[in-house]
């Protein structure tokens, strides 16, 4: 399965960008804590060059907390700030506001050189689509000053909006890059729900999750759906594969009209589970320890 998605709107966006960085202090870019790599757009990095960089792990509560502070050190190292946060439920909010103030240090000493004060940092809050933009700023304003929605997408125009008397924050619609270099990076993004799930194979998507699940996480799969997985950590078995999600059909009762079994509902009851954190918390990329 090849993927893609890159809607017209998309292209817009990032023109938009282009056109209103000059007016920004600070990149905010969010993240999905679970694929930090995957659900980067390489063009933020090039469109935010010299500006102040935050990243943002988000749904840090989905991920493996091991792997979301590897993540964190990693890039702190190549210069950003990092926070790890979960956007709907406002933990790691409060540390948010000190390290904007730390990231921008250096611009609010020149405002103030030249006799500026208190004129607000201005944000510029970027991701893909289905990071969870609107969520964290609705969160971190208070009220729910940004469109939201559990699709992906649904922010289609810029919006400015001012939290307090020293930050404003410009909203932009996500966006992905035009093609994927690396399947995997589809892969990725497709699991964790930043694609549309009608034109992918959502079977073809739940083996290749039972299969890193197996190799990485050995144990969630059979504690989540009670079912016996007789397979080695390494293996490459996809007949295996497939009998795990064939277990798991049956466990969870998922049949089609008479006793014919639905791998389908099945596929997707896995996919939820994950998406959702009932398998576990789960982070689908390491670092590169060589970078």
């Amino acid at each position: 399965m090849t993927y893609q998605w890159y809607p017209g709107h998309m292209t817009k966006a990032k023109r938009m960008m282009q056109e209103n960085i000059k007016l920004i202090d600070l990149v905010i870019e969010l993240v999905d804590a679970r694929i930090p790599l995957s659900s980067r757009n390489p063009d933020i990095d090039e469109l935010g060059q010299n500006k102040a960089r935050l990243i943002l792990l988000n749904k840090a509560d989905l991920a493996d907390d091991r792997q979301t502070q590897n993540w964190k050190d990693f890039f702190e190292k190549k210069g950003y700030f990092v926070v790890a946060l979960n956007s709907r439920n406002r933990n790691g909010m409060k540390a948010i506001n000190s390290v904007v103030a730390e990231a921008c240090k250096e611009k609010i000493e020149r405002d103030r050189k030249r006799g500026i004060i208190n004129r607000p940092v201005r944000a510029m809050v970027v991701g893909i689509p289905n990071v969870g933009k609107s969520t964290f700023i609705n969160s971190f304003a208070g009220k729910a000053c940004a469109k939201t929605g559990n699709k992906p997408g649904v922010t289609k125009g810029k919006q400015w909006i001012r939290l307090s008397k020293t930050l404003e924050l410009l909203d932009t619609p996500g966006i992905l890059w035009p093609k994927f270099e690396d399947q995997q990076v589809g892969l990725r993004l497709a699991l964790i729900g930043s694609m549309n799930d009608e034109i992918l194979n959502i079977e073809e998507m739940a083996l290749e999750l039972i299969s890193f699940l197996v190799k990485e996480y050995h144990g969630l799969l059979a504690r989540r759906y009670d079912i016996a997985i007789e397979l080695e950590d390494d293996a490459e078995d996809q007949d295996g594969f497939l009998a795990i999600m064939t277990q798991i059909a049956e466990v969870r009762k998922c049949f089609k009209k008479g006793d014919e079994l639905d791998l389908r509902k099945a596929a997707n009851l896995i996919l939820d589970d994950f998406r959702s954190g009932k398998i576990g918390k789960i982070t689908l990329e390491k670092p590169l320890t060589e970078e």
